[in-house]
């Protein structure tokens, strides 16, 4: 806003912007996340991630030289381009990392862990936003960027490389019947071109499809992922602008607002969730956690006060219980290696969520910000989101736990 519209309160083209923005992300890691999943079961989460880490500095570097309306646009559009690999895939390569080196009976508390470890690293670059100049925030997080790409290389282990790394371990590709398996052998001794053998791992719709048909709870979690990513798309799309037309937000007050979701975040997962999670359930709080977005996207719609976002982002020490309950639901109905095309399955589905979001928020938003609005309520976007994680409270309540006794259904007996 500061660059497309300054020193105002409104600006239809900063929402319409991050809209569009949103939607042709959610378009290209719809594509992408499927693909960078299924490509690191068979060549390792380490490899893959250096992609997504690498480029996401790009932007920032952009900001952090100038933010003249000049210099904004070609933030914009370096953004939207890396964003389609980088918006997600760091978080999925993640979990699936973990899935890998953690028991079924320790993973809702390791998912959480990582939650609670992308939380404070949320709470400690917004707390320097909260302090530094504008352009010191992005110098700082370019640097910040470089420094985690670097640790990433020198440090991570990856041990599914090691464990993979064998003579067939492009032999046998994820998703195919033992025909296809022989079929795909017997081509591949005829030709050794590695080009040929990595589009073999690239996941078809079928692929993804079947996925989805392997157990109810897969298909539960996919309908629970679809309209959570839909409402937290909306309120992506709606809340700090209306923050900012209600309350004349700045940028410190954000950075409070914030600091307050990502503290309690933060807590939720790296205290109450290893705790809880055993003894609960993670279904059980993945309910308990759409629920309570749905009260908190309420209190906020319906803001009458400008200490109501404050106590509202406290409540995210429930909120946020949500996506590590379902990452580990989705991690426990698949083998070991599929974890990788699971989880950028699901952030797909949700990335699908976020092209749909902006089509619906950003005009809603837009409109009801305005004094074109049919009646008086301006967080009526954000009202319209909390409705959405209502719809996805509902199926989670048939999601049941798996006895460990019990069989998975992988892919390969689907297509079977």
């Amino acid at each position: 806003m500061s660059a497309l519209c300054p020193g105002v309160d409104e600006c239809s083209l900063a929402i319409y912007l991050s809209g569009f923005q949103q939607a042709i992300t959610g378009v290209g890691t719809v594509l992408m996340l499927p693909l960078i999943g299924s490509l690191s079961d068979v060549y390792g989460r380490k490899a893959l991630l250096t992609l997504p880490m690498t480029i996401s500095i790009i932007p920032l570097v952009i900001l952090a030289y100038s933010r003249t309306r000049n210099f904004f646009y070609a933030y914009y559009v370096t953004k939207t381009l890396t964003a389609v690999i980088s918006e997600g895939s760091v978080l999925c390569l993640s979990l699936a990392y973990v899935a890998d080196n953690v028991s079924e009976r320790s993973r809702a508390s390791a998912f959480g862990l990582v939650s609670g470890a992308f939380y404070a690293g949320f709470v400690g670059g917004t707390f320097a936003a909260r302090f530094l100049s504008t352009s010191q925030t992005f110098q700082v997080a370019a640097i910040v960027s470089m420094i985690a790409v670097i640790y990433m290389r020198i440090f991570l282990k990856d041990d599914c490389t090691i464990r993979r790394n064998t003579s067939d371990s492009l032999k046998h590709p994820i998703l195919t019947t033992e025909e296809e398996e022989t079929t795909s052998s017997d081509s591949e001794l005829l030709s050794s071109s590695k080009e040929v053998e990595v589009f073999k791992k690239i996941p078809s719709p079928n692929d993804l499809v079947c996925l989805l048909k392997t157990s109810k709870t897969i298909s539960l979690a996919a309908v629970v992922a679809f309209f959570n990513s839909l409402a937290e798309g909306g309120l992506q799309a709606s809340a700090l602008y209306f923050f900012k037309a209600r309350f004349h937000f700045t940028k410190n007050q954000y950075a409070d607002v914030m600091l307050i979701m990502g503290i309690a975040g933060t807590i939720s997962q790296m205290i109450f969730m290893p705790l809880l999670a055993p003894v609960v359930g993670e279904e059980k709080l993945l309910s308990v956690a759409l629920f309570g977005g749905f009260l908190c996207m309420l209190m906020n719609g319906i803001a009458w006060s400008i200490w109501v976002p404050y106590v509202v982002a406290a409540f995210g020490i429930f909120t946020s219980f949500a996506s590590p309950c379902l990452r580990s639901i989705v991690s426990k109905q698949v083998g070991p290696n599929e974890q990788g095309i699971a989880q950028g399955c699901i952030s797909g589905i949700s990335s699908f969520a976020n092209i749909i979001s902006p089509f619906i928020f950003s005009p809603l938003t837009d409109l009801f910000l305005s004094k074109r609005a049919p009646f008086y309520f301006p967080g009526f976007s954000i009202m319209c989101s909390g409705f959405a994680t209502m719809v996805a409270f509902i199926p989670s309540l048939f999601i049941w736990a798996v006895p460990p006794s019990s069989k998975k259904v992988s892919c390969e007996d689907c297509e079977a």
